[in-house]
């Protein structure tokens, strides 16, 4: 892990360790967590909670007893159990004078482009705002881990949310200590392994998914190869140890480290550059290739020239030099239609003439990878 404090963190919070192993969500564990997720905050570290727990939450609103339901009804108790959860977050939060925003995702909706546009511009403004977003699959209408798969939907979520927003650290928290060498619950000279750099190796070790939480070490492995692969350092540890989640953003090694294999930088270019098809895109003036090619800049209106073919926003484009040579790709903010109307024009006229904005860049500098081997 990185000697530099973590700026930007992700902790998921499994059922097991929200319940401690009981039906009902335990009130202690939740101000803990929440206490230390506002002293990071209040420090100056951007903070985002992905939680389970909805499911049992409702159950305990409605007096449900704890029995083998179906996918329906475990939805309703989801959407019940969601307003519960939510309200003790943000009431926790209120009281380091800080706010929680509520944000139900499914896997689909990061992993489709245009869905990821949007997610992630609204995550990454919450965290400007200094807000706390308090992220969960969509029990509602996702119903993969209702129906009691392996996947772990809140651990992959995690992951996915890591790479979404460029998350220096995701800390996984469990009713686990981290990753052992063999199962500890059937082998007592299992050791802990300290610090992992092929998750994959220990997936067939992994204990069973866990019929309370629905996912286990396993999707936990998966969770931290996705995250790491994508330019994150990740932790599996115990949420039961005392100040958890401060003791590892501080660099204490605690659970199972599992370091980032590359940049995050890297990782978004290789996607970018494998999401090329057909020459879709833009043309662009001189001084907005210098712009991307050397100073290191977002693609505004006024340096497009020519729109090339038919995209959607959220769609990867090629933008070409006045030479006709692609110089760059990028995830557009704008549809081929939308760009159209506002190529050549300054970015305060986007709303005039569009009616509306999704930012003043057609395409965002974090969003864009440049091509290798050009003269431009």
């Amino acid at each position: 892990m990185s000697d530099q404090q973590p700026r930007r963190i992700i902790c998921k919070l499994g059922t097991n360790l929200l319940t401690s192993g009981t039906d009902r969500l335990d009130p202690g564990v939740l101000e803990a967590v929440v206490r230390q997720v506002a002293e990071l905050r209040n420090a100056g570290a951007q903070v985002a909670v992905v939680t389970s727990g909805a499911v049992t939450a409702g159950r305990a609103r409605v007096g449900v007893t704890r029995t083998r339901s179906s996918v329906g009804a475990r939805q309703a108790l989801a959407a019940i159990g969601q307003a519960q959860l939510v309200q003790r977050y943000d009431s926790l939060l209120q009281r380091y004078g800080l706010t929680a925003a509520q944000a139900l995702i499914t896997r689909g909706d990061v992993t489709e482009r245009r869905g990821y546009l949007n997610v992630r511009n609204t995550l990454l403004r919450l965290l400007q705002y200094g807000v706390v977003p308090i992220i969960n699959e969509n029990d509602v209408v996702a119903d993969d881990e209702l129906r009691g798969g392996a996947f772990g939907e809140n651990d992959a979520l995690s992951a996915l949310i890591a790479n979404l927003i460029d998350a220096d650290l995701l800390i996984l928290l469990s009713d686990v200590d981290g990753v052992y060498d063999r199962d500890p619950r059937g082998d007592e000279q299992a050791e802990l392994i300290p610090v992992l750099r092929n998750p994959v190796s220990m997936m067939q070790a992994a204990g069973e998914v866990d019929e309370r939480s629905r996912g286990g070490m396993r999707a936990k492995l998966e969770a931290a190869r996705r995250a790491s692969a994508g330019g994150t350092d990740v932790v599996i540890a115990s949420g039961h140890e005392p100040n958890v989640i401060s003791r590892i953003a501080g660099g204490e090694r605690l659970g199972t480290l599992v370091p980032a294999d590359t940049t995050v930088r890297d990782s978004r270019e290789r996607w970018l550059l494998a999401g090329l098809h057909n020459g879709e895109g833009l043309d662009l003036d001189p001084g907005a290739v210098r712009a991307l090619t050397r100073q290191g800049r977002s693609l505004l209106p006024a340096g497009v020239t020519k729109v090339r073919g038919q995209f959607e926003r959220g769609d990867v484009i090629q933008l070409y030099s006045p030479e006709q040579v692609p110089i760059a790709v990028g995830i557009s903010n704008y549809s081929s239609a939308e760009t159209v109307r506002i190529q050549g024009k300054k970015s305060s006229e986007i709303i005039e003439a569009l009616g509306y904005n999704y930012g003043s860049s057609v395409v965002h500098r974090n969003n864009l990878a440049l091509l290798p081997q050009t003269d431009a």
